[in-house]
């Protein structure tokens, strides 16, 4: 039986996922899990879809109390970790007590980004990450006539269309000059602004705030760059988060949009790893430090942790991949399309149903999919196997991407394929 006691500091879904991970892998050591929330574990992506029509807090639970019973998984809900003494190889709680280990896992997650204007903290101006919010947010939708989203980013952007499926009257205020600018190629991006403008929503790009007033203490508008006002009696504030690197740089490990970890997600400790929304990883197909906010990649980052700590594991490598839902469009984004200098289209956008494959230097890098499971998929493909793809292949309707893959596969090696990615169908 092992001795190694295993701290997994974070109950979101990376730090829930390290752990049940673990157990699955048949480490039969310590594991306990650090949550500042009060609840167990929860999903986080239904509270800015289906959770603001439907209002099932139930439903979230990404288990149910017993599970962590039954699998010896220590769970402590509402506790924070206050220091890390790696000399010692503990860490210290809010309540005084300490906990000895011999590896730390850190899945502190982010915090929503603050909005630094006047009014700012008027009632009836939300933000959106944690349950707790969600439901406020869901009552205040109830009565809501005028709601300003601030921020057309994902979050912001999925509240919106929950927003107008209630009928409330939405104004979305954005400082950049496309929604989703960072995320999306601008084909991407303008098919979701003229979805939104179609469903009825007052888009307002190159827009910035200025300030939010209000009534008796609670928010009745929205001031913005250009000296008019909006009026509002909700605001949503989705302008992006802030990693919380606050328990590493106190530790003395190196930071820097994200607690800086290698290739295996290791900190230069050797005894303490990063994964999910808080850790800066080298990119598999460079050395450039990224960070990604998805569930998919602190689902990854933990099974590649927990796969080392019992022997496994060769490093990260796995192809990023994201989902939104939009009105009746499902968007889905699989490798780094910010890294594209090149886009192709196929499909219809007219029949909402079509893919933007993104190239670099000719090679692809990925894709943004709208209502195209096929294409999306094909591509998480060709992206893990590395097979080579041009730009006039994938203009040509005729080209199957689906049948050349498994083509290649047949022919080509198991082996880290050029875009940095490793082949899990070929591997498995």
């Amino acid at each position: 039986m092992s001795t190694d006691r295993v701290v997994i500091v974070g109950g979101g879904q990376a730090g829930f996922e390290a752990a049940t991970r673990l157990r699955a892998n048949g480490f039969d050591g310590q594991v306990a899990l650090i949550g500042d929330e009060a609840t167990e574990p929860y999903q986080r992506p239904p509270l800015s879809k289906a959770y603001l029509q439907e209002g099932d807090h139930d439903s979230l639970a990404l288990r149910p109390r017993d599970h962590y019973l039954s699998h010896n998984i220590r769970l402590e809900c509402g506790r924070s970790v206050t220091a890390i003494d790696r000399r010692h190889q503990r860490v210290e709680l809010d309540n005084g007590a300490a906990l000895d280990y011999d590896h730390l896992v850190l899945a502190t997650g982010a915090r929503n980004r603050p909005l630094p204007v006047p009014g700012a903290d008027l009632e009836g101006v939300f933000y959106l990450r944690t349950a707790d919010e969600a439901s406020a947010l869901v009552a205040a939708l109830a009565t809501c006539t005028s709601l300003v989203v601030i921020g057309a980013g994902f979050i912001g952007l999925e509240v919106a269309a929950a927003a107008r499926k209630r009928d409330v009257a939405v104004t979305v205020v954005e400082a950049l000059n496309r929604p989703m600018t960072r995320a999306l190629s601008a084909p991407m991006s303008d098919y979701f602004a003229a979805e939104h403008v179609c469903h009825g929503v007052d888009l307002r790009l190159e827009t910035g705030v200025t300030q939010l007033l209000g009534v008796a203490g609670h928010v009745s508008a929205v001031r913005v760059s250009d000296g008019t006002t909006i009026p509002a009696d909700t605001v949503l504030i989705g302008i992006g988060v802030l990693p919380n690197t606050e328990l590493a740089d106190s530790a003395g490990l190196p930071t820097h949009n994200g607690i800086i970890v290698d290739r295996h997600l290791r900190t230069p400790d050797p005894r303490v790893w990063a994964i999910g929304d808080c850790a800066a990883f080298p990119a598999a197909d460079s050395d450039a430090l990224v960070r990604l906010e998805s569930v998919q990649n602190a689902v990854d980052h933990a099974r590649c942790v927990a796969a080392q700590l019992v022997g496994g594991s060769d490093g990260y490598h796995e192809v990023p991949w994201f989902w939104s839902e939009q009105y009746d469009s499902k968007l889905q984004m699989a490798g780094r399309m910010s890294t594209a200098d090149t886009h192709v289209l196929r499909g219809s956008i007219p029949r909402k149903s079509f893919s933007v494959f993104g190239f670099r230097s000719d090679r692809l890098v990925g894709v943004e999919s709208v209502n195209a499971v096929r294409d999306h998929m094909a591509a998480r493909k060709a992206l893990a196997c590395g097979m080579p793809v041009t730009p006039t292949q994938i203009a040509d309707a005729a080209f199957d991407l689906k049948a050349s893959i498994k083509e290649f596969q047949t022919s080509a090696e198991p082996v880290l394929n050029p875009s940095g990615y490793v082949d899990a169908s070929a591997r498995n």
